[in-house]
């Protein structure tokens, strides 16, 4: 029997697991699935793995349902409540992710993370594309309401550009007082997910590049996260992501 937390930022949520002594087995990842399983097991969007590290507070290893690994922001973010639910830290924190180190802070209740710089973006058209930890599409429209995110994510994750690697696809609406109305088809969710935070992260970065000034409000499905950042010319660096992470529940399975 295992013991799993589960957490969700702005209705994305994760099965979380305090893997310190090493009792899941990573070389196996038909556990994935079937945490992530909304009817046959805890279900959410993604599962997370805490572990100790020589040099770094911990190590948050992340895994989408499908078994692929990415950054994920409102995971990290998540996980930075849940180590300090552990005892493993504070109100400050620096851990490893798969694109490296990253450093958080939590103040009233919320998690501030600091993302990695971004130096490059590519236009597609009057699209983006923008790398934060994750890849993203940055398609802006009308109205994101109206938008079928499923049939029109899933036709540009894949497009041939894509097909292969996957891509994230974000839906932007422009709204003002310096916001955006965000929806987010997830690659390995292979689905609407209610919030994306590498995801807001890149609307807000694409937005910058249109205009926008930091910090940037978006309103996901699932809530609203906000992003930090200092640009300069096109190069963004002491990038935050901004928001709640909250423990749902608690419980052990058997897998």
């Amino acid at each position: 029997m295992i013991q799993f937390h589960k957490y969700q930022g702005t209705g994305n949520d994760f099965v979380m697991i305090d893997n310190r002594q090493l009792e899941i087995d990573k070389s196996d990842l038909s556990f994935v699935s079937q945490l992530c399983d909304r009817r046959f097991g805890v279900g959410a969007d993604g599962v997370i793995l805490i572990e100790d590290h020589p040099e770094f507070d911990f190590e948050m290893i992340y895994y989408n349902p499908d078994g692929s690994q990415s950054l994920c922001g409102n995971g990290s973010r998540c996980a930075v409540m849940f180590a300090k639910s552990l005892g493993i830290i504070q109100d400050n924190t620096e851990f490893l992710a798969i694109d490296g180190p990253h450093e958080a802070f939590i103040t009233d209740g919320e998690v501030h993370l600091l993302m990695n710089d971004v130096a490059e973006h590519e236009l597609i058209g009057d699209d983006f594309l923008i790398n934060t930890g994750s890849p993203h599409y940055i398609q802006y429209v009308p109205n994101a309401h109206d938008i079928d995110v499923v049939e029109s994510g899933r036709e540009i994750r894949y497009s041939d550009r894509f097909k292969n690697e996957g891509v994230n696809v974000n839906f932007i609406e422009e709204c003002p007082n310096n916001s955006l109305v965000i929806r987010t088809y997830e690659r390995g969710v292979e689905n609407e997910t209610l919030s994306c935070g590498t995801g807001c992260t890149a609307a807000a970065l694409s937005f910058a590049l249109k205009g926008g000034e930091s910090p940037i409000r978006l309103n996901a499905v699932g809530g609203e996260l906000q992003v930090s950042f200092n640009q300069e010319n096109n190069i963004f660096k002491d990038i935050y992501l901004i928001g709640p992470a909250e423990k749902v529940f608690e419980g052990v399975i058997e897998l």
